[in-house]
């Protein structure tokens, strides 16, 4: 992949982490859109997007943020995006 590709899918995986964000938390907060845009590494990004469809809450999904283009630990009832609130509601209708 070529620098201008790279480019184009960092834009775009940028923009769908926005997007992401808006349809499972109701959008992201200006400085935290505005981290986001800074963002040039194509693998932090799609991590983060990873995150963003798994995490339980939008607590979870800043901590995955925060730490860093070297963390990876999307596992456990944290990135079940059908928290136990949600299990329990679905459960007793």
């Amino acid at each position: 992949m070529n620098q201008v590709e790279t480019e184009q899918f960092v834009r775009d995986d940028r923009k769908d982490l926005l997007a992401l964000l808006e349809m499972r938390f109701g959008g992201a907060p200006q400085p935290v859109q505005e981290q986001i845009c800074r963002l040039q590494d194509l693998n932090e990004l799609q991590r983060l997007i990873i995150a963003a469809c798994n995490a339980a809450d939008w607590e979870v999904f800043m901590e995955e943020l925060q730490s860093g283009q070297d963390s990876f630990k999307l596992t456990g009832e944290r990135f079940n995006p059908v928290n136990q609130q949600g299990k329990e509601y679905l459960n007793n209708g």
